[in-house]
C-alpha cells in the first residue's frame, strides 16, 4: 500500500532560521533543542486530501466511542481497577451516590496515527492532557506559508479557545492549571493563554496548589477570586501528590467549576483501557479496528520477544516503552523485568510495521496526532523519528494538506513566512 503523503524539498536554511526564531520568540516554543537534537524538522509531510478526510472521520469516531466507554467505566469499580490506577485514583474515578463526576467542558483528545501496510493504525489516545498545540498550530502555519500548494488542518489551539469560550461565555475567568516549574508545560499554557484572551476570556496561569475549592467551586487561593472554568495541563495521576487542603479530588468528582479536561479522562488515557472492552456495553468498533491487540503482559505469550511492545499503563511522551531491537538492550531488559514483576501497571501491545517516509535519503517514521475537540477533528501534531518509536528524541514535523491532487509540482518552498499567506 502506497503511503498517502509526499515530502517536498526542505525549507532553505535562511527561511527556516526565521521560522525557528519566530517559534521561539512569538509562539513560546522554548524547547527548540533536546540534547543534540534540533526539535523542529526542516522538512514537512504533505497529506493528500482524501487521507485527511479518513483521519478526521476515524478520529471523531474514536472520540465518540471513548466518551461512551468512559461513562460506563465511571460506574464500574472493577473496571477502574483494571486500568492500572492506584487506589486513590480508582476511587476518584468511580461514580457513586456521594461522588458525582466533576463538570466537564471543551473535551479534547489527541489520537496518534501511524501508516502501516494494512492502512492507518493508532498507537494510543491522549485523553487527559494532550500536548502539541504549539506545533500543530503555529509551526504548521508558518511552514505552510512556504509551500504554495498546501494548506493546514484547522488550527487546534484556536478551535480549543473557541470551544472554551462557547462553553463559558466571553469575559469568563479561566485558570490554566499546570506544573509551573516545567518549561515544557509553561510554554503550552502561555501559548494557549494568548488564544484564550483573543477569544474574549481572562486566562490566569496557575498551579494546582494555587486553587482552593469552596462548596465545589474553584477560586484562586491568593485573592479568593472566583473562577469560571479550568483548563488543565497537569497530568491527572500527579494530582494526589498535592497537599490535601487543595482538595485534589475535585478535579475528578464534586467539582462544579467546568473543567477541560476533568480528571476522570485518565481512564481512557490508560494503555490498559483495551483490557476493559469485552466487559463494556459499548461496542467500540473503531477502536477495535485501529488499535493493535493489547494484553496484560501475563497473557501475552513471548511478551519479551519481537512480536510485542511493552508499555507502562500511564506512560507519556514515549517514556518507558520497550520495543525489542529498537530500545537499547540494557534499557529493554529493565523494562521487560519491570513489566513481568508489576504486570498490573503494564500492557503488551502487538507490534505493527509502520511505513517510513523518505526525506533526503533517510527514513523517517511519522506519527500524526489528530486533535478532536468537542467531537470535531482539527489540527495535526506531527512527530517523526529515525526509528519506529516516537519518544522525547523525535522531531516535530509539520503536517500539511494538499488540496485535490497528489503530484509534487509546485511544492518547492515559495516564500518567506512574512511574504505569503496560506
Amino acid at each position: 500500500m502506497s503511503p498517502p503523503w509526499t515530502i517536498p524539498p526542505p525549507i532553505p536554511q535562511d527561511l527556516f532560521r526565521e521560522i525557528r526564531l519566530r517559534m521561539i520568540f512569538d509562539h513560546c516554543k522554548w524547547d527548540s533543542q533536546y540534547e543534540d537534537i534540533e526539535t523542529m524538522a526542516r522538512c514537512c509531510l504533505v497529506l493528500d486530501e482524501a487521507s485527511w478526510e479518513d483521519l478526521r472521520r476515524q478520529a471523531e469516531q474514536l472520540w465518540t466511542e471513548a466518551l461512551a466507554a468512559e461513562d460506563e467505566i465511571l460506574d464500574r469499580p472493577d473496571l477502574c481497577k483494571e486500568l492500572g490506577l492506584g487506589r486513590r485514583l480508582r476511587q476518584a474515578c468511580t461514580r457513586t451516590a456521594g461522588r458525582v463526576p466533576s463538570q466537564g467542558m471543551a473535551r479534547v483528545m489527541r489520537f496518534d496515527f501511524h501508516f502501516t501496510p494494512e492502512g492507518w493504525r493508532i498507537s494510543e489516545a491522549n485523553a487527559d492532557v494532550p500536548g502539541g498545540f504549539i506545533e500543530a498550530s503555529a509551526f504548521a502555519e508558518l511552514v505552510c506559508r512556504c509551500y504554495a500548494e498546501a494548506v493546514c488542518a484547522p488550527d487546534a489551539a484556536t478551535q480549543y479557545a473557541r470551544a472554551v469560550a462557547a462553553a463559558l461565555g466571553r469575559g469568563s475567568r479561566i485558570a490554566l492549571v499546570h506544573a509551573t516549574a516545567y518549561t515544557d508545560d509553561r510554554q503550552v499554557m502561555l501559548f494557549l493563554a494568548e488564544k484564550l484572551a483573543a477569544a474574549g476570556l481572562e486566562p490566569v496561569p496557575a498551579s494546582p496548589t494555587d486553587l482552593l475549592w469552596v462548596d465545589g467551586r474553584a477560586e484562586m487561593a491568593d485573592d479568593a477570586g472566583r473562577l469560571d472554568g479550568i483548563v488543565r495541563f497537569f497530568p491527572a495521576e500527579w494530582l494526589p501528590n498535592i497537599p490535601r487542603r487543595h482538595t485534589w479530588e475535585r478535579f475528578f468528582h464534586g467539582g462544579l467549576t467546568p473543567q477541560s479536561n476533568p480528571g476522570y479522562a485518565l481512564g481512557v488515557q490508560s494503555k490498559r483501557f483495551p483490557l476493559t472492552w469485552d466487559r463494556l456495553k459499548a461496542k467500540l468498533p473503531t477502536w477495535r479496528a485501529l488499535l493493535p491487540e493489547t494484553r496484560d503482559p501475563r497473557a501475552a505469550a513471548g511478551a519479551n520477544g519481537d512480536e510485542w511492545v511493552l508499555k507502562p499503563a500511564l506512560g507519556r511522551v514515549g517514556e518507558g516503552i520497550g520495543m525489542r531491537g529498537v530500545t537499547p538492550d540494557q534499557q529493554w531488559r529493565q523494562i521487560a523485568k519491570s513489566a513481568l514483576r508489576y504486570p498490573q501497571y503494564w500492557v503488551a501491545q502487538k507490534r505493527f510495521g509502520a511505513i517510513a517516509a523518505e526525506a533526503e535519503g533517510e527514513n523517517l517514521y511519522p506519527c500524526l496526532g489528530v486533535f478532536v475537540i468537542d467531537g470535531k477533528a482539527c489540527g495535526i501534531y506531527g512527530r517523526a523519528s529515525s526509528v519506529p518509536l516516537i519518544d522525547s528524541r523525535a522531531q516535530d514535523i509539520p503536517i500539511l494538506i494538499r488540496r485535490g491532487r497528489k503530484d509534487t509540482a509546485g511544492d518547492a518552498p515559495a516564500a518567506t513566512p512574512g511574504e505569503q499567506g496560506r
